[in-house]
């Protein structure tokens, strides 16, 4: 992450998914000093292919950081290694 910059949590959902919904109330809560964004898997073709019924994924500045069962730790500890590499 570039220093000065706000780092982007991006949560890849699917509708009607149970674990997509916790994941997408954590990075709500987790990211507070993020720019968190969702994307419906089945909107994209593309990604339908690449995630299939891995969801939900999310991601930290492009890389993953956690799938299926999303802890708060695992945003947090992510979030803080992000802010110690800058």
């Amino acid at each position: 992450m570039r220093a000065g910059r706000r780092p982007t949590i991006v949560v890849h959902t699917r509708a009607g998914c149970g674990l997509c919904a916790r994941a997408e109330d954590l990075a709500r809560r987790e990211g507070r000093r993020a720019d968190v964004r969702f994307v419906d898997v089945d909107s994209d073709e593309e990604l339908v292919r690449r995630h299939g019924v891995r969801v939900p994924v999310v991601e930290l500045d492009g890389q993953e950081i956690a799938a299926y069962e999303v802890h708060p730790g695992d945003i947090r500890r992510a979030l803080r290694r992000a802010r110690w590499s800058r």
